[in-house]
């Protein structure tokens, strides 16, 4: 009986982490929109990142019979996976439980894709996890910044505010990406594929 209860926390335990860099100079940058995403779930469920353990700001709550732990680590991008690997062991989730949300240069700006597994894609953040939890079978948001207009070097780029023209289509996929958290805790990762992966806010705005 112990044992099956057991298992059931751990199939009702999510994960849900943003990445980013810690400080008021990085709070605007295109590399900080995890912690973005994070900031505006909380604010929705009236949840605050209180929490200082794990080298993360954290906070927990009971959804909808689930226990979902959400956090932004304060590691810096390239040591993220620290982090995790603390928060993962502490609330034992299943690796399957847990969503990483982050940037991504090869999405346009305007959409989000949402993947379970696979490479990091050069991202540093989602390398440090691999390394640190080695397995690479999480699920991940991958917002879409696009690229470099001006030939900024790639860390000068996703280190800075995005272009005036992006600023908003990024805002309102930010609320997109809150609902796909909400549809992965609530249905699972492939029925926030279905619904997300091929929209754009474009299309979104049309449909409404």
């Amino acid at each position: 009986m112990r044992n099956q209860k057991a298992k059931r926390n751990l199939e009702d335990t999510y994960l849900i982490v943003g990445f980013g860099n810690p400080g008021k100079g990085y709070q605007n940058t295109r590399h900080n929109l995890g912690f973005k995403a994070v900031d505006l779930f909380c604010s929705q469920l009236g949840l605050h990142l209180s929490n200082r353990r794990f080298q993360a700001l954290s906070s927990s709550t009971n959804y909808h019979g689930k226990k979902v732990v959400v956090a932004c680590p304060q590691t810096f991008m390239n040591l993220s996976g620290l982090s995790v690997k603390y928060l993962f062991d502490y609330y034992t989730p299943e690796v399957r439980n847990l969503m990483v949300i982050h940037d991504d240069l090869d999405l346009g700006v305007g959409r989000l894709k949402i993947v379970r597994g696979g490479g990091a894609g050069g991202h540093h953040g989602v390398e440090s996890v691999i390394f640190h939890l080695m397995t690479n079978e999480f699920n991940r948001i991958r917002i879409g910044v696009g690229r470099p207009r001006y030939d900024e070097p790639i860390e000068d780029f996703v280190l800075s505010p995005p272009y005036e023209d992006q600023k908003k289509p990024i805002k309102d996929i930010l609320y997109s990406v809150v609902e796909a958290i909400e549809l992965f805790i609530m249905n699972g990762v492939e029925s926030a594929m279905n619904k997300f992966n091929s929209l754009t806010m474009r299309e979104k705005e049309v449909e409404r």
